[in-house]
């Protein structure tokens, strides 16, 4: 479906300040969302809130459906009497501007299962209740999620492929036993599910309340070591004896990278999946629909069709194409669940059959201004190529700030984007990206606050294909500032985007 002309800011949680060491659900969340609302900004669009893993990426969670604790405030906690202030004053001290993982996660999970304990024997009913009542609500994905990783942690983090046979294979009879004997981490997890959960919406309604609508991220692909493959093994390419994935995604060598790039998802077992009409995706659209109002589905193209590689090789080199039913799965859901309101990231490898896909449900597409100055006025990334149901970026998440781009910017491409903006100053690169992006006739335009900010290389959110150091930015100190507010004021009112402009 097609939307209206808006703006907003690109911003994970996790990069909101506070003294805990990282983002979090908190009084920050709500500040930024009275930012958004005196900006005139419409949108705030997140990655994955997925609990992460391993590498810390929210775009390989231990679940597709759950949210991750880490995000959980702790001041609300001892706003209801399950921490104290001591509890919160013992804190460390974390470095501002980055995410410290490796302390974080023992940390917060302390505190957290203090919570919890304090929880099951001083909650109030009416507090109990309501636990009780998300807990049936949320049974379909919570009951495996739960059992997923309290057995996971008796294994001290070890993939569900690596633990004993009847549990990694999902015997009726170790399940029975495993939800006996770890029925206390099991509670620890839904607990966890049923704060964030509660955290989460009232900062949804919040946002919703002011005009502000959530724009999340829903990865294709789920990861090997995640409930959902767990629990489903059916539906995905998974080899019956090693249980490791049978075929894996990727994306196939490009211009970036000689031999592609091996991501190590299984890839989705469609004709199991056709067979009981995509319920596991309707589900997880479902649920997906209660944590944000858009979905920016990640990889869209895979939907028309995928590179798949076989299982024991190490690069995507040797992989191949294969056709996904999109069309009946989007079909399906849509017979289900209404419109969808779902926006396709259409980078990389596009097609005109994916375009099709991507036109034939009315998905707004997507442009990145950072890749269109590399080639002549024909560019598909230029502004006066791209038409009104696509939104635009300066850069995502994936790519680097505005600035540290422009600093590693050939001559050619400096040139381009100063000709094509009338003039340039290096100073102000970002502003004058910033702009071409929101006078643009896309109907929406979406901006990273690293851009916002100008901020270089050290505050890139992600570099796809390194291993650590990823996921970490935060910003620090007042840069909300009434400055920065009035001058994104003025240029949303000026370009059309402010709320009821076009009432």
């Amino acid at each position: 479906m097609a939307f209206s002309r808006a703006s907003g800011i690109l911003l994970h949680p996790t990069s909101l300040p506070g003294q805990f060491g990282i983002g979090d659900l908190g009084e920050q969340a709500y500040r930024f969302v009275d930012f958004l609302v005196e900006a005139k900004q419409q949108l705030w669009q997140i990655l994955p809130l997925g609990p992460t893993g391993h590498g810390n990426s929210p775009y390989m969670c231990y679940s597709a459906m759950a949210g991750n604790p880490l995000l959980i405030n702790l001041e609300w906690l001892v706003e209801m009497g399950l921490l104290t202030a001591e509890d919160l004053a013992a804190a460390p001290s974390f470095e501002s501007a980055r995410v410290e993982y490796d302390r974080v996660i023992p940390f917060k999970l302390n505190l957290l299962k203090r919570a919890t304990l304090r929880f099951k024997s001083a909650a109030t009913e009416a507090h109990k209740k309501e636990f009780l009542e998300f807990c049936q609500a949320e049974k379909d994905w919570l009951d495996d999620y739960a059992l997923f990783m309290a057995i996971k942690d008796t294994y001290s983090g070890a993939s569900w492929s690596q633990w004993d046979a009847p549990l990694a294979r999902r015997e009726p009879d170790a399940i029975v036993q495993a939800r006996t004997d770890l029925a206390e981490t099991i509670f620890l997890h839904q607990f966890m599910q049923f704060e964030f959960c509660r955290q989460w919406f009232n900062l949804k309604a919040y946002a919703n309340e002011r005009g502000v609508q959530i724009m999340g991220d829903m990865p294709i692909y789920v990861a090997h070591d995640s409930a959902e493959v767990w629990a489903f093994p059916e539906n995905f390419k998974v080899d019956p004896d090693s249980l490791a994935p049978a075929e894996m995604a990727g994306v196939p060598p490009d211009y970036f990278s000689e031999t592609g790039q091996l991501w190590g998802n299984p890839t989705y077992n469609w004709e199991t999946l056709k067979e009981t009409h995509f319920d596991w995706w309707v589900k997880r659209v479902k649920v997906t629909l209660e944590y944000v109002d858009l979905i920016r589905i990640d990889h869209f193209r895979g939907f028309e069709a995928y590179w798949a590689v076989s299982q024991g090789e190490t690069t995507a080199l040797n992989g191949h194409w294969v056709e996904a039913p999109g069309e009946a799965l989007f079909q399906e859901i849509e017979a289900r669940l209404g419109q969808l309101p779902f926006l396709a990231e259409d980078l990389g490898v596009i097609t005109p059959e994916v375009e099709a896909l991507r036109d034939k449900f009315d998905f707004p597409g997507m442009k990145i201004l950072q890749f269109g100055f590399g080639s002549d006025h024909r560019n598909p990334y230029l502004p006066h190529n791209i038409n009104r149901n696509f939104v635009i970026y300066t850069g995502t998440h994936d790519n680097d700030t505005t600035v540290g781009w422009f600093n590693q910017a050939s001559d050619y491409e400096k040139g381009r984007l100063a000709a094509y903006a009338g003039g340039l100053s290096p100073e102000s690169v970002h502003w004058t990206m910033i702009r071409l992006a929101m006078t643009s006739v896309a109907n929406q335009a979406v901006v990273p606050l690293q851009d916002f900010l100008g901020l270089g290389s050290e505050a890139r959110m992600n570099t796809p294909g390194l291993a650590g150091g990823n996921w970490e930015w935060r910003f620090t100190g007042p840069v909300l500032s009434e400055t920065l507010k009035e001058q994104l004021r003025q240029l949303t009112e000026l370009t059309g985007r402010a709320p009821g402009q076009w009432d």
